[in-house]
């Protein structure tokens, strides 16, 4: 089975986040055939789809998405987003690469296999990976939890590529949190600063402490922990009054070393320290994980080694991705496109390189469907 044809229809569904468009009926028509069972689930407005084949063990599935960041400025584009042209051996549109490409090379790998490989195959397929992920892959793990569904190991088909197909296997990633802080002084005018409170100085003392030192130098598997002020606001039109309250927004990407709570433990102990009245929100979109290198690991360098002529580094670097819900339930590894274009205006995948990818992730089926690779 050739990808192409089926991208092209993927593609051709607009569904920029939360909109389905049409991307789920596509890929039932294209599962079905194949021997697959396929269960729609929609969670508040959005479209999820679980399709399985074969009740034995080992339990493959992969893990993709439907839905795409919108096309911005179409002045920036030589193709229709959606129109899913061919030109000079390259598909552009946008999902090409992240990731209805992934999709389409993954299942016409499946298509090129013989129907009775040992174990068993899933799809767990959102439409919600590039929004708020509340109403996607984790509603649909806790469903295949609740139904005896749990694979035995996952591959998510994020374009983690970086040079040339095959380069780098991402076994984990960073934990991903954001800090929103509200300090409050007393206002007064900047002529009788003895009469009022300064947060603002208050604030930036904090955010020298927070910053000043290098909260790691990084683990085994990953690099440094990085906290970075994404805003200062107080919200001040006059040049002579002191205002009554700073405001701060902090985001950090954090390694194994640390846990979402233990970073707001320190970040509230140095605003405590301060001494001035204060609020502090978090929000963590999730923790760090790590797939250790093992037999699963190691099936999966190989397979790509053979598949691809190169050696896969292994990396956790990068944002988020739904791997970081999916590490909860099985061991899961991230592994498909040369991602340089994703989010991009004329986002695109040359078609050979789409067909190597199907080619690849046939080699990964095969091998991850031995008992040993579990």
């Amino acid at each position: 089975m050739d990808p192409l044809p089926l991208l092209q229809e993927l593609i051709r569904c607009p569904s920029v986040t939360p909109a389905d468009a049409g991307a789920m009926a596509v890929l039932e028509r294209a599962l079905a055939p194949l021997g697959f069972t396929c269960t729609r689930l929609r969670f508040g407005e959005i479209e999820n789809l679980f399709a399985r084949r074969g009740t034995a063990g080992p339990h493959l599935c992969f893990a993709g998405h439907t839905d795409v960041v919108p096309p911005g400025d179409l002045a920036g584009w030589t193709a229709d987003p959606f129109g899913a042209e061919v030109r000079d051996g390259t598909v552009y549109g946008r999902g090409a690469v992240d990731m209805k490409g992934g999709i389409a090379a993954w299942i016409a790998a499946i298509a090129s296999l013989p129907p009775d490989l040992p174990g068993s195959l899933s799809l767990l397929i959102t439409g919600d990976e590039e929004g708020p992920a509340t109403d996607g892959t984790v509603r649909v793990l806790e469903w295949m939890d609740a139904n005896g569904q749990v694979p035995d190991c996952c591959i998510v088909g994020e374009p983690t590529s970086k040079a040339v197909l095959g380069d780098t296997i991402k076994i984990g990633r960073r934990g991903s949190m954001n800090v929103s802080i509200t300090l409050h002084g007393v206002q007064g005018h900047s002529a009788y600063p003895q009469r009022a409170d300064n947060p603002i100085h208050r604030l930036v003392r904090v955010l020298h402490t927070l910053t000043a030192t290098p909260l790691d130098e990084g683990s085994e598997w990953f690099e440094a922990t990085t906290l970075q002020v994404t805003s200062f606001d107080v919200n001040n039109p006059a040049t002579n009054v002191i205002p009554p309250v700073a405001r701060a927004r902090l985001n950090i990407r954090f390694n194994d070393l640390h846990s979402s709570a233990s970073l707001a433990a320190r970040i509230r102990a140095v605003l405590e320290a301060e001494g001035a009245r204060f609020e502090l929100e978090v929000s963590c979109s999730g923790e760090s994980f790590l797939t250790e290198p093992g037999p699963f690991v190691a099936a999966l360098q190989s397979a790509t080694r053979a598949a691809a002529g190169v050696e896969p580094a292994l990396d956790t670097g990068g944002g988020t991705s739904d791997a970081r819900f999916i590490a909860r339930y099985c061991p899961v590894a991230e592994l498909g496109a040369v991602g340089s274009t994703m989010h991009k205006a004329d986002e695109a995948t040359p078609v050979d390189e789409l067909r190597a990818l199907s080619r690849l992730y046939a080699a990964v089926i095969q091998a991850l469907l031995r008992p040993v690779a579990t």
